[in-house]
């Protein structure tokens, strides 16, 4: 009776098999037939209550089921993925593939390579700084003492924790504090140039953002004068804008050099006259980096003779470089990930 209640069970379950007509259907099926609840599940379960003799002959024929229902279950659904595929449209292969979306670089993170690329042609290594930096370093020993005038000229993003040592800490608002950092570890000869995020909490406009990203030049040698510095400024120039772009130097004030200038480059955007000019605002010019020969109280403060050493330094913002490179009128739009604006780089 145990051997006639398998044969039955296979045949019913092969009846059921046959009409499975997708991949949820085969599944249902293999729960049915073959799994802890199915029916030939059941009759394996019933062994123990068959006397010996039979119980050796049931099992044996409900064993040899289970692999053939099994095996029928593989067959029928490599049946049903062929007959899937003979049912797809025919491929074909001289067609040319679709091209895959490549990935690129930022413009600003283009134009910031060009630059340090430019710089280290010159003899300018490249070295970096912290994001988060302590009062001290970001103003005071810039020659910028608390309650000075001249930290008006940064509005600040101050952290409400202090440091491990109750100092008061801050996002950078330039990447000068490099400037302090580096010569106060390494001796004369240097030329570095340091790239990185600044941030200052002002109102944006065509020429401002809350985060922008400098880089700053430090030389300190015997002998620098602003010679060294015009010079090295103007071949930048020249290198990154082509020799048709005008350059323009002025006098600036900034703490920690002496003297100061700002280095600017003529208008993209109009003729240099039109006061409705969103860039230039009609003065014609555009400011790109601050610079100056560093005070003679900062070098002696690292431990040498500003008697002996002098140096120059500068601080470029790199999205107006930017700017002036591919004649971009609002520096609003390197941040704003609009998909179209960055394929166009």
């Amino acid at each position: 009776m145990g051997a006639q209640r398998v044969a039955e069970v296979e045949a019913e379950a092969r009846q059921r098999l046959a009409g499975a007509a997708d991949e949820a259907a085969l599944e249902a099926w293999r729960t049915a037939v073959l799994g802890r609840s199915g029916s030939l599940t059941a009759v394996l379960r019933g062994l123990g209550g068959l006397p010996e003799d039979e119980r050796r002959a049931v099992g044996a024929a409900a064993n040899t089921a289970k692999a053939a229902l099994e095996a029928a279950l593989d067959a029928r659904r490599e049946d049903l993925r062929r007959a899937a595929l003979a049912n797809v449209e025919a491929l074909d292969v001289t067609l040319p593939g679709r091209p895959a979306p490549r990935g690129r670089l930022h413009p600003v993170t283009q134009v910031r390579r060009q630059i340090l690329d430019i710089f280290a042609r010159l003899g300018f290594a490249t070295v970096e700084g912290p994001e988060v930096e302590l009062d001290e370093y970001n103003f005071g020993r810039l020659r910028i003492p608390e309650h000075h005038p001249a930290r008006d000229m940064w509005d600040t993003f101050w952290i409400d924790s202090a440091s491990s040592a109750g100092a008061s800490m801050l996002l950078r608002t330039h990447t000068s504090p490099m400037q302090i950092r580096y010569i106060e570890r390494h001796a004369p000869p240097i030329r570095i140039a340091v790239p990185g995020r600044c941030y200052r909490y002002e109102a944006t406009d065509a020429t401002h953002e809350w985060m922008m990203q400098q880089i700053e030049l430090l030389a300190v040698d015997e002998g620098l004068s602003m010679a060294n510095l015009k010079g090295t400024l103007q071949e930048f120039a020249r290198q990154m804008f082509g020799p048709e772009r005008r350059v323009l130097m002025r006098n600036s004030y900034f703490p920690f050099v002496e003297p100061g200038v700002e280095l600017s480059v003529d208008c993209f955007a109009c003729p240099g006259n039109d006061p409705a000019c969103p860039v230039c605002r009609g003065s014609g010019w555009i400011e790109i980096m601050g610079a100056g020969m560093v005070h003679p109280e900062i070098i002696d403060a690292a431990g040498y003779y500003s008697t002996r050493y002098t140096g120059f330094a500068a601080g470029m913002g790199v999205e107006r470089v930017t700017m002036l490179k591919y004649g971009i009128t609002d520096i609003r739009a390197f941040y704003s990930n609009d998909p179209r604006f960055l394929a166009q780089f």
